[in-house]
């Protein structure tokens, strides 16, 4: 299995951050397979979406709207709100796997692959990228 791991600053913002082209250029010429995109970490997620449309934005505000930023959350330490970035893995996962044919991404036209960020307090992540080749 090829494996590699990219380090992604998303600030000290909610955020959504574009994985597709680093994707795209680590599946390039391996034939057909498996890629896995995983995100270390208890407060991030994976999101297959439409970027760059509005999509982006609206589901940033979607999960304002499940996950309010407020003193509801048991998990309270950090800055306000902090626990529901550890409940938004259980919406947004930390994860998604896509086909690979050819040494291409198999995404629909629309589709890129993203990582999902709302915890304020950790402005650098790692992504892990797993291409499992094909028989």
């Amino acid at each position: 299995m090829k494996s590699t791991v990219l380090t992604v600053s998303t600030g000290r913002r909610e955020a959504i951050h574009d994985l597709t082209a680093e994707c795209a250029g680590f599946v390039q010429g391996e034939g057909d397979g498996l890629l896995n995109v995983f995100v270390p970490h208890a407060t991030a997620g994976i999101a297959i979406i439409e970027l760059g449309a509005g999509s982006d934005e609206d589901l940033l505000a979607a999960l304002r709207d499940l996950l309010p930023a407020d003193d509801r959350w048991v998990h309270a330490h950090g800055s306000p709100g902090h626990g529901r970035s550890h409940v938004m893995p259980g919406i947004v996962a930390p994860y998604a796997t896509v086909p690979v044919l050819g040494g291409r991404i198999a995404l629909g036209t629309w589709q890129s692959i993203a990582l999902v960020d709302l915890n304020l307090d950790n402005p650098d992540r790692q992504v892990r990228l797993s291409f499992l080749r094909g028989m």
